[in-house]
């Protein structure tokens, strides 16, 4: 038994994915050997019902200043984060200075839709590489973890923010309290704190096991989202669900009393309580299904090499890296894996070592299958990659179950 580290209740394990790697460690194949590994084991809070790790991950190895991700890699997400702007821009950053906050904000999508509106903004990331190219863009920035000393330094500096933004980020984030003090710091009257992530709701439902990985310390829900947000002196007052990453939510706080939740969140609630997300019951029956899904996995993969078929990756994902190691999956069977980060080219998948090599090594020639491991990017990529369909290729996904298009 753990102990929750929202509310301090039991936390139960439902499934150990044993020894795994930094998920976004893309190591030079000279480097193999000083991996960190970690065990990946997630339980549910009897209390709160929030669903989290057992074992925290320094959040300096998680996040170093050359993190490879970059938020504008995919054209959809681009979208995605263009048009959430404009529409703060009309709702919320609309006083006669206005102020934006936006922790992890990456390579700046965001931010540079609110500086092109010539709002003030500052966006608050620890990966110095991603942020030099928002700051390249004219988008202000500060270097580092948001936490409450970070928050309290801003206010004193630029004053009371309006709004407060994050995406896929403070699921990450195993010091939630003192993130929520900043928030609180920060926020001006009446300001809300906006964050989006994956939704556990659509993990559980679709056997998206490969969500849990190091990175996301939580997997939110309406009801844990709300049980935590009261316990920080905040009212959980909007969710809206949302296709992107498989399925995500934004929630919208505000401090106690400021605001008057919408019907969405009773909704949700009611919804939740249908899909059995507060019991054991619905977290074994998840574990045994990310059991046959790996199994099914795994046993393709070897009928396929065993027939003498060509195999490779698609996306070198952080999540890859759960599938991979728990699943026994190295370059025995998928000899590489192809991605578009000019980062991540040249190196090697976490734990897994499996090499990684740039867009055009997937034509040449086309493999006969082609794991997809950015299978929340499915329709992008599968129309990107029309012509490995008209050379006979045929896509491999694992989620929701094992299946061949």
């Amino acid at each position: 038994m753990s102990k929750c580290r929202i509310c301090g209740g039991e936390v139960r394990e439902f499934f150990d994915f044993g020894r795994q790697p930094i998920s976004d460690a893309f190591i030079r194949p000279s480097a193999i050997g000083t991996e960190h590994f970690y065990r990946l084991v997630v339980g549910f809070c009897t209390s709160c019902t929030m669903v989290q790790q057992f074992e925290e991950v320094s959040r300096d190895r998680m996040f170093p200043t050359d993190y490879p991700y970059r938020s504008s890699g995919s054209a959809v997400m681009r979208e995605h984060f263009e048009q959430i702007a404009e529409r703060y821009l009309k709702t919320e950053l609309t006083g006669p200075d206005p102020f934006y906050v936006e922790v992890g904000c990456n390579d700046g999508i965001m931010l540079g839709v609110i500086q092109a509106a010539g709002v003030r903004h500052m966006g608050v990331d620890p990966a110095e590489e991603a942020t030099a190219v928002a700051a390249a863009g004219g988008s202000r920035v500060h270097v580092g973890f948001f936490e409450e000393s970070t928050a309290v330094g801003i206010r004193a500096s630029e004053g009371p923010a309006q709004l407060i933004f994050s995406a896929n980020t403070i699921s990450h984030i195993a010091y939630i309290d003192s993130v929520f003090a900043g928030a609180g710091a920060l926020l001006d009257e009446g300001g809300i704190f906006v964050f989006e992530d994956r939704y556990l709701g659509d993990i559980v439902e679709h056997t998206y096991f490969d969500q849990i990985y190091d990175e996301h310390f939580y997997l939110f829900s309406v009801r844990s989202v709300q049980a935590m947000a009261q316990r920080f002196g905040f009212d959980l007052v909007d969710v809206e669900h949302l296709p992107v990453h498989g399925g995500a939510m934004r929630y919208t706080t505000a401090r106690a009393g400021e605001r008057t939740p919408t019907p969405a969140v009773t909704e949700w609630l009611a919804k939740e309580r249908e899909q059995g997300l507060a019991d054991e019951a619905t977290y074994k029956d998840f574990g045994a299904r990310i059991e046959a899904n790996c199994d099914n996995l795994k046993s393709l993969l070897v009928r396929l090499e065993a027939e003498g078929h060509t195999v490779a990756g698609y996306g070198a994902t952080s999540k890859s890296a759960t599938v991979t190691n728990y699943c026994g999956i190295g370059p025995e069977l998928i000899p590489f894996v192809c991605d578009s980060t000019a980062e991540k080219q040249g190196r090697v998948t976490p734990g897994s070592r499996i090499p990684i090599r740039p867009p055009a090594a997937f034509s040449d020639p086309y493999p006969d299958y082609a794991v997809l491991f950015a299978w929340n990017h499915a329709e992008e990529i599968m129309a990107k990659e029309r012509e490995f369909r008209a050379a006979g290729g045929k896509w491999i996904l694992y989620v929701p179950d094992v299946h061949i298009v």
